[in-house]
């Protein structure tokens, strides 16, 4: 049997979830990266499951979620995680997105802040214009045979050189996720990504707020953590020495803060 369970989006794309933990305890819902499927979130679950029941999915056009065709939009993809409570009937939840899943945070605690409890943003950015470049990476993610390359591209932003240089077993895993992962996913979410654009909307987010960077960041700066941290009203921000993928790189402190976080 398989551990993962779908539902339909409102435009009519199926979705993949899962649960782990005892039914009776609060929801904390993890949101994943581009290029990652709710796999990235492995080393947080044993610890996360002694205090909540964990809720993860694969991002549109990510793991065993389907990719619908074209740009997709930050709007979109929050509106996914809303549907995906709706349809198990839960109100509010906790959410820790890290990337991507971060920048779908960011909106679902400026659009429907009665659904988010404690909100965590990872190694995420408010606005990321990347110097004109995302369509040059949306070209090259959908021409036929670039996704080699463009994994290796992922790995080198995600990890240090020491990490790629071992090529050990996690550095190889997300290899392997990243070769999996549907162009036209990859494609859509760079869009969402050039095209927001929350700098301003943040100070709207009333949950209590995490940000977490990495001070290694090459994607998602250690500066953009600090502008979150600034706008959100009473955010607090944790600096850890990691490049993007924190949760993977430094899983004892990201857990260890994360909980500290979430069980004030």
């Amino acid at each position: 049997m398989s551990d993962r369970f779908f539902f339909k989006t409102g435009d009519g794309y199926q979705l993949a979830f899962r649960f782990d933990g005892s039914a009776d305890r609060p929801v904390l819902l993890l949101s994943n990266s581009i290029g990652t499927t709710l796999s990235m979130w492995d080393t947080q679950i044993p610890p996360l499951t002694e205090h909540f029941r964990v809720l993860r999915y694969d991002s549109r056009g990510h793991g065993d979620s389907e990719a619908s065709p074209g740009a997709y939009s930050v709007d979109r993809l929050g509106w996914d995680v809303v549907e995906l409570l709706d349809f198990l009937k839960i109100d509010r939840v906790h959410f820790c997105g890290l990337s991507l899943g971060g920048i779908v945070g960011q909106w679902l605690g400026i659009h429907v802040p009665e659904r988010i409890a404690r909100l965590v943003l990872s190694n995420t950015s408010a606005y990321l214009d990347h110097y004109g470049n995302w369509n040059n990476l949306i070209s090259k993610a959908l021409q036929p045979g670039n996704m080699p390359e463009v994994a290796e591209t992922f790995l080198r932003n995600w990890f240090p050189a020491s990490m790629l240089d071992e090529n050990g077993e996690t550095v190889r895993g997300f290899r392997k996720m990243l070769l999996k992962t549907d162009p036209h996913g990859l494609a859509g979410s760079y869009a969402a990504v050039r095209d927001m654009d929350m700098r301003r909307s943040l100070a709207l987010i009333s949950s209590p707020t995490l940000v977490v960077g990495g001070k290694y960041d090459t994607v998602t700066l250690p500066e953009h953590s600090e502008l979150i941290a600034r706008t959100v009203p009473a955010a607090k921000l944790s600096l850890l020495s990691a490049v993007h993928l924190s949760n993977v790189e430094r899983p004892d402190e990201f857990n260890s803060i994360l909980l500290d976080f979430l069980l004030q």
